[in-house]
């Protein structure tokens, strides 16, 4: 009975619940499958909680939360990382190659072998910035992640810039008409 106070109130009606749906063939001697038809709920399931509840009492028939929750499961970090590896080798691999070589890995160190959509969520995590930097070169990278402001028209003549320098300018005295008066100054 410890174990079902343990355990989260959701839980704990779901215990109940099934506990529930096996009483009448505990208490009443009721088939198994006349229970499973009127439940709806497959025949195997209903025998797994009666075969649960008589190893392991009430608290069995609750579901367990997984304890790798949100872990990768099925691929050592070790080949987490040859598998990042090998997505940014240059020519780009197929993530299908991707896979066979971490399979080839996995056999040769006595590993289970993970599966080809563990290998594409791997794969497909790795930052499109560094995938750019390792395939395409530190221009492609810098053209598409680096932080340039970059105005674009959209039609021509729609943005003129001009040079902030120093002119030679040319200054004649109205008061003088010849072109021996001219004087030359900097404007600025």
């Amino acid at each position: 009975m410890d174990e079902l106070a343990s355990l989260q109130e959701s839980a704990r009606e779901m215990a109940l619940e099934r506990f529930r749906i096996i009483q009448p063939h505990l208490e009443h001697d009721r088939s198994l499958s006349l229970i499973a038809r009127t439940t709806k709920i497959p025949y195997r399931t209903i025998h797994r909680w009666l075969t649960r509840y008589r190893r392991f009492d009430l608290a069995a028939l609750a579901r367990k939360a997984r304890e790798d929750r949100g872990k990768r499961r099925a691929l050592s970090p070790r080949l987490m990382k040859v598998a990042e590896a090998l997505a940014l080798e240059v020519p780009p691999l197929p993530v299908a190659a991707i896979y066979r070589r971490i399979c080839q890995i996995a056999k040769d160190t006595s590993n289970s072998a993970p599966s080809y959509d563990v290998i594409y969520e791997v794969v497909r995590q790795v930052p499109a910035g560094l995938l750019t930097l390792a395939h395409e070169g530190k221009k492609a990278y810098s053209a598409a992640f680096d932080l340039v402001h970059r105005r674009e028209a959209e039609r021509p003549n729609a943005i003129w810039q001009a040079d902030h320098t120093l002119l030679d300018i040319l200054v004649q005295r109205e008061s003088e008409k010849s072109d021996s008066t001219m004087a030359y100054g900097n404007s600025g």
